[in-house]
């Protein structure tokens, strides 16, 4: 396995220093390509992006990546070399980038959206977007004095993860003391651009 994570990096369209940064992390058998091609629609030119690939092949795709197993006979292997990869990595985007965690979004998409919750908990980061995601089995049980502030979206309509795993995330982060926005649509298990615009304002909002 690689000691650390490969990435696309897309630079501010603005000339001047960097807004923060953007991390977006793929869902299961997708990769950095697919969540990179939506940059332009997070309608945040002064933001740097970075899109890491997850370390691991997909079992069923020669391009896709995962963040970890999620067949049934090696449900969640190789989710602890994620877990300490992907927490190493964001940590060293602070020298590599210039901006510090504190000015530091990460945001995922289904499986990308479950390791968002799992390892942005317990970073010093401005906040978590979680686009169709859930919490891993045994997640979030660390209480802390504080947490990163976090929106959840999900597709009522989705037929992967179903938005029962939104609420039991919702509840469990309440329960904590999260700073939590929670948002439904009409929709399936998909990225949508209400989903993009509701992201944007909440970039925004925390960093300006």
């Amino acid at each position: 396995m690689t000691k650390t994570l490969d990435f696309i990096t897309v630079p501010p369209e603005t000339e001047t220093a960097p807004q923060g940064l953007i991390v977006t992390l793929h869902g299961w058998g997708a990769n950095a390509q697919d969540v990179a091609s939506l940059s332009p629609y997070f309608s945040l030119p002064g933001y740097q992006f970075v899109f890491p690939d997850a370390p691991f092949p997909h079992a069923y795709s020669a391009i896709g990546k995962a963040w970890y197993d999620l067949r049934q006979e090696n449900m969640y292997q190789g989710l602890t070399e994620s877990r300490q990869l992907l927490i190493d990595w964001l940590q060293s985007l602070e020298s590599s980038t210039g901006i510090p965690l504190s000015r530091t979004i990460l945001s995922g998409f289904s499986q990308g959206g479950a390791m968002t919750l799992d390892v942005g908990l317990t970073l010093p980061l401005a906040g978590l977007v979680v686009m169709s995601g859930y919490l891993h089995p045994g997640a979030a049980k660390t209480v802390k004095s504080s947490y990163p502030p976090t929106v959840i979206m999900h597709g009522r309509l989705d037929e992967v993860v179903p938005l029962a795993a939104a609420v039991q995330a919702r509840e469990t982060l309440t329960s904590l003391g999260v700073a939590l926005e929670y948002h439904e649509f009409n929709m399936g298990h998909e990225i949508s651009l209400d989903m993009l615009e509701v992201l944007r304002n909440f970039v925004v909002n925390k960093i300006g």
